[in-house]
């Protein structure tokens, strides 16, 4: 058998309009290695032609003028044994050079299914990544090759010269312990007899007065009240002054108490910050897609693009996702149990009541949320200059992870918080641990 029948070209169909970007992606499909089984425009493409060809890979330039041809293709783009690589047309029709071989390596990688996305000729990187399991134990010394080296030492002992111009004190003894040292430094004292005990006095109970006998006047009984003369204006004495003595209840002014108020403010600025990049749609659609409807806490995603059409990708996200996908917008407040899409020109800050999103020109700021009530995930192709914020919130209690496996073809940023200590694994799995930590509300209305 063949390396080629051990390890068949993967099958890829192309979904793009005719154009400069479908060009650029048939040229990097056929520098990758794998078999082109569909080139189509998505828009007159029919169902039965995609299912007839059976593809592994469905490569799809991402325009506003093919959305309704991905809704009617959903029910197939959706199915599990199908992977879906989005790339924007207008960053591929533009793309060349350098910049267009290095998208190929990396398209060829994800294809492939593996790490190698250097150039032809170049060092292969270190894998970073973490395997389960203790180091392997450094080998025994064998006894019976030391042991020639153990004879020639004791034949030489006798031929080593010593010092005679030192010679120990006579008075010199062995060391002892420092305790022993200082006990021997106290000054003993004589014992001085012991004094006779003293008699115990017998015990005086002392004489309680004695009670004056009670009488009662059996007399004045009566089975019958008797609300008449003195009885009653005793009564009534009595019941005007516990009158007067209870205080009045003044219910004009009472009023609900906030329940909100009374829990911390890093609770209810509680959220989950996903961060990617190159690759990261894909990992961001399986990690959405394996998040619980009844999450507690809102989800703010930031996925840098070139492009900006940040529009497009709610439009994708909420097909997969079990919570309402929109754009984040300066004023609003981010809403538990929703997924919040943020730019590059929107930022977070703190407030008594939650999280409210901002225009700031420098982006999210990760140092500036709660950390002991944020979780952080950082996804294929997140940027390095967030992996230095995220370790000092993790070291300050946040919750932070990162993408490990075959998916994860830009793994640098995701690897480094590994590698500090970082919770690692697919986006599903780390989909379900976020579930197990936020996953609904307690009886406090708090995530647990």
């Amino acid at each position: 058998m063949s390396v080629s029948e051990a390890h068949p070209a993967p099958a890829v169909a192309l979904l793009a309009r005719p154009g400069a970007a479908r060009e650029r992606l048939r040229e990097a499909l056929a520098h990758a290695d794998v078999q082109l089984v569909l080139e189509d425009d998505p828009n007159g493409l029919e169902p039965q032609a995609l299912q007839a060809a059976h593809p592994q890979f469905v490569v799809i330039a991402l325009e506003a003028a093919i959305e309704d041809a991905l809704e009617r293709l959903e029910p197939l783009l959706s199915a599990p044994d199908l992977t879906l690589v989005f790339d924007e047309a207008e960053l591929a029709a533009r793309r060349d050079g350098w910049e267009a071989q290095r998208w190929g390596r990396h398209l060829a990688a994800k294809l492939h299914g593996h790490q190698q996305v250097l150039p032809p000729g170049a060092e292969e990187e270190p894998s970073l990544q973490l395997e389960p399991g203790h180091p392997a134990p450094a080998p025994a010394p064998r006894e019976e090759a030391l042991q020639p080296h153990l004879d020639q030492a004791a034949s030489w002992a006798d031929e080593v010269p010593s010092d005679g111009l030192y010679s120990p004190p006579a008075q010199l003894r062995e060391p002892i312990a420092l305790e022993q040292a200082l006990s021997a430094l106290q000054p003993v004292l004589p014992e001085l007899p012991e004094a006779p005990p003293l008699p115990v006095p017998p015990e005086v109970t002392p004489a309680l007065p004695v009670a004056p006998p009670i009488s009662f006047d059996h007399t004045a009984w009566s089975l019958v009240e008797d609300t008449s003369g003195d009885h009653a204006s005793a009564d009534g004495s009595r019941d005007t002054a516990a009158e007067q003595a209870s205080p009045a209840f003044d219910t004009d002014h009472l009023s609900l108490v906030d329940l909100d108020a009374a829990a911390p403010v890093g609770a209810r600025a509680a959220s989950l910050l996903v961060l990617a990049g190159i690759g990261g749609p894909d990992a961001l659609r399986r990690l959405l897609g394996a998040l619980p409807a009844t999450l507690s806490v809102p989800v703010l995603v930031h996925m840098r693009l070139d492009g900006g059409r940040y529009g497009n990708l709610v439009k994708q996200m909420a097909r997969v996702s079990p919570l309402p996908v929109q754009l984040a917008e300066a004023g609003q407040r981010a809403v538990p149990g929703e997924v919040h899409v943020l730019a590059d020109d929107i930022g977070v800050h703190v407030a008594s009541d939650g999280l409210h999103f901002r225009t700031d020109a420098d982006g999210i700021a990760i140092a500036a949320l709660p950390a002991e009530h944020t979780a952080l995930v950082l996804l294929s192709g997140a940027d390095l200059g967030h992996v230095g914020p995220a370790l000092d919130l993790a070291a300050a209690g946040a919750w932070v992870a990162g993408q490990v496996g075959e998916g994860c073809y830009d793994p640098a940023a995701a690897t480094a918080v590994v590698a500090a200590g970082g919770v690692p694994g697919e986006p599903q799995a780390l989909a379900q641990a976020i579930a197990a930590r936020w996953g609904g509300e307690d009886d406090n209305g708090e995530a647990p």
